[in-house]
């Protein structure tokens, strides 16, 4: 039991329940902002009169709820936008800035699992199997 709360107490679980628990909590504010606000946009410009999302059309019987479907991909391009434009972009800038020499690093196929490594690498970060180092010009450094 002891091993157990240890791992729950450990800061990369408690990081990555928050984490998901602020993901659900934007997505339900995403979803609520497109049903609001958006999707009745959708329905004026389309000539459509009423809640869009339940908005279908029957073939031999069968509904497809087409409003539900684009009230869905327009959230999930709201929630995209903004993972990609205030997580990934600002993360992959500070990377550049504060690890220059990994991004510029040469990079070559560890021979036992083809990941890419540094060509000056003694060890795969992946496999961990030993490398033999090479300069950038592709000749073995003497060790």
């Amino acid at each position: 039991m002891t091993g157990f709360r240890a791992f729950l107490l450990r800061g990369n679980v408690v990081e990555l329940a928050v984490g998901i628990v602020v993901g659900a909590a934007f997505t339900a504010l995403v979803g609520g902002f497109v049903k609001a606000f958006l999707t009745p946009l959708v329905g004026l410009f389309s000539g459509a009169t009423g809640d869009y999302t339940h908005k279908v059309f029957t073939v031999s019987g069968v509904n497809f709820p087409y409003g539900a479907f684009i009230d869905s991909a327009i959230s999930f391009v709201i929630v995209a936008s903004v993972i990609y434009f205030l997580v990934i972009l600002p993360m992959n800038r500070m990377q550049d800035r504060f690890f220059p020499k990994a991004a510029a690093a040469d990079m070559r196929e560890c021979p036992e699992c083809l990941t890419a490594i540094p060509t000056a690498a003694r060890r795969c970060s992946a496999c961990t199997a030993e490398v033999q180092p090479v300069s950038a010009d592709g000749m073995a450094l003497v060790q």
